[in-house]
C-alpha cells in the first residue's frame, strides 16, 4: 500500500494536512508518528516539527448479502405474499437453494388447492416465481415450488408410467405416445428411458405443453427372436 510523510509543528496540525491533501477522513487512514513535535524550550529555541507516516485503508466492501441467499429470500418472500391472498390457512414457506435450483415448499395443503388437477397450479405458482425472481437478481436462478411432497409422488409415478409404456412400445414394436405433458414432466420421462439400448424418445407438439413419443428402434432379426 502506498505511504505518505507529513510534517507539521504538531501531530494534530500533521493529520489535518493529511487529510486535507490526501481528501480523506481520519478513519480513513492509518496513522504512525515518526516524530513527536516539539516547541523547544520556552516555545523558542529547540523546536523541532511533527513528522508522521500515512497510509491509506483499503475500502471496505459494501455489505451485501450473497447472491444465492438473496434469491432464496425473494422467492420465499414473493410466494408467502401470494398465499396471502388465497384463502388456505395455516400454510407455510420454507426454502433452500441445492445444486443450483431454490427449492420452495410449502406445508399446510391438505386440500390439495395449490396443487390443482396435476400440478397446474402448484406450475402457475412456480411460472410466477420464476419471473419475480429472475427480474429481481442479476443471477438467472432456476424455482422450483411443491407442496406436501406433490413432486416427489408426480415423478415416481411419471418414472413408472414410462417404464410401463417403453415395455409396451418394445412389444408391440410401435411408438406410443404419451398425453401433453410440461417441460419439467417430459424431462422425467425423457430421463427414465435414457439408458434403456432399445428406445427413443422425443418431443411432439408446440407450446409449453408437449407429448412424448417413445420410438422402439428398430432390432436385428436373430435365431429364436422375432
Amino acid at each position: 500500500m502506498q505511504t505518505y510523510e507529513f510534517q507539521a509543528k504538531t501531530d494534530e496540525e500533521a493529520i489535518e494536512a493529511a487529510c486535507r491533501q490526501l481528501n480523506v477522513s481520519q478513519d480513513e487512514i492509518d496513522i504512525e508518528i515518526i516524530e513527536p513535535g516539539s516547541t523547544g524550550i520556552f516555545g523558542l529555541v529547540g523546536g523541532r516539527k511533527a513528522k508522521i507516516k500515512v497510509t491509506l485503508k483499503a475500502p471496505e466492501a459494501p455489505e451485501e448479502p450473497p447472491e444465492d441467499e438473496e434469491g432464496v429470500q425473494v422467492a420465499k418472500e414473493a410466494l408467502e405474499n401470494i398465499l396471502a391472498l388465497i384463502p388456505v390457512e395455516g400454510t407455510t414457506v420454507t426454502a433452500d437453494r441445492s445444486d443450483g435450483t431454490i427449492n420452495l415448499r410449502i406445508d399446510g395443503d391438505k386440500s390439495g388447492l395449490l396443487i390443482g388437477r396435476k400440478g397446474r397450479t402448484l406450475d402457475a405458482l412456480q411460472f410466477i416465481i420464476n419471473k419475480i425472481v429472475n427480474k429481481s437478481i442479476e443471477k438467472r436462478a432456476r424455482v422450483l415450488v411443491d407442496s406436501e411432497d406433490y413432486r416427489q409422488r408426480r415423478q415416481d409415478f411419471l418414472i413408472q408410467m414410462a417404464l410401463k409404456m417403453g415395455d409396451k412400445a418394445k412389444k408391440i414394436q410401435k411408438p406410443v405416445t404419451t398425453n401433453l405433458l410440461n417441460p419439467h414432466d417430459r424431462r422425467i420421462v425423457h430421463l427414465a428411458l435414457r439408458d434403456d439400448e432399445e428406445l427413443d424418445t422425443k418431443g411432439r407438439g408446440e407450446g409449453i405443453m408437449k407429448k412424448v413419443v417413445i420410438i422402439p428402434k428398430k432390432q436385428n432379426a436373430s435365431p429364436g427372436r422375432l
